[in-house]
């Protein structure tokens, strides 16, 4: 699934976008005079110079992707994060303002970064195809038991088990169970990526014509199920 709608067009898909954060901070039109005082603040806190590139990378792209969904320019995209658990803002699940009923995801890991936004609940997640998640006492506390047996079962199990992990990190970004699962490969990054999201999934890439990403899907119910 590549391509993508003109800008404020289909509002009935998932858009999804993957890039490095060389790529999004490269671009002029994306710098942190978008970014909202309490995303500066957050960011004086980080001491790690690319892990602060990254975090930078991921809340542009996904400004870049609401934009697209809404057809409002990025600097017209009013980002804010809400947590469930305490109630406070600053943290939490990402959302817009000004679109109640849009799903907003991000995700960096790095020197990779992705951005979801779509109707109802959406997540995504992002990671270097070379990574190998582990160890198994801790993805069994985290993934599906036979999903992992599966897994393990292969000659070699690092990459299956990578996707696993990341359709698990998708689905707990999302926040619901019984969604559909597009995960893909893009090569061009080599980078492993899922969406969990209700509506179908349109991977858009605004920089280049050939993304080269392979997309396909699965329905889940949830992290790895």
């Amino acid at each position: 699934m590549t391509g993508g709608p003109a800008p404020g067009g289909d509002v009935s898909s998932v858009l999804a976008v993957v890039a490095t954060t060389a790529e999004v901070l490269a671009r002029p039109e994306l710098h942190e005079g978008l970014l909202a005082p309490w995303e500066r603040r957050r960011l004086a806190g980080i001491r790690v110079p690319e892990r602060r590139d990254d975090v930078v990378a991921a809340r542009l792209l996904v400004r870049l992707c609401a934009a697209r969904f809404t057809g409002l320019p990025p600097d017209g995209t009013d980002l804010a994060q809400l947590c469930p658990g305490c109630g406070r803002y600053g943290h939490g699940r990402p959302y817009l303002r000004d679109r109640p009923g849009a799903g907003v995801s991000l995700s960096h890991a790095d020197g990779l970064v992705a951005a979801a936004v779509g109707p109802g609940a959406v997540g995504i997640d992002v990671e270097p195809a070379a990574r190998r998640p582990g160890p198994l006492r801790v993805l069994r506390r985290l993934l599906p038991e036979a999903e992992l047996t599966e897994a393990s079962r292969q000659a070699d199990p690092g990459p299956a088990l990578l996707r696993l992990w990341v359709r698990g990190e998708a689905l707990l970004k999302a926040g619901q169970d019984g969604l559909r699962l597009h995960e893909w490969t893009d090569h061009r990054r080599a980078a492993v990526v899922a969406v969990a999201s209700a509506a179908p999934t349109t991977v858009f890439s605004p920089w280049e014509t050939d993304p080269g990403s392979e997309a396909g899907g699965r329905p889940g119910s949830g992290p790895g199920g």
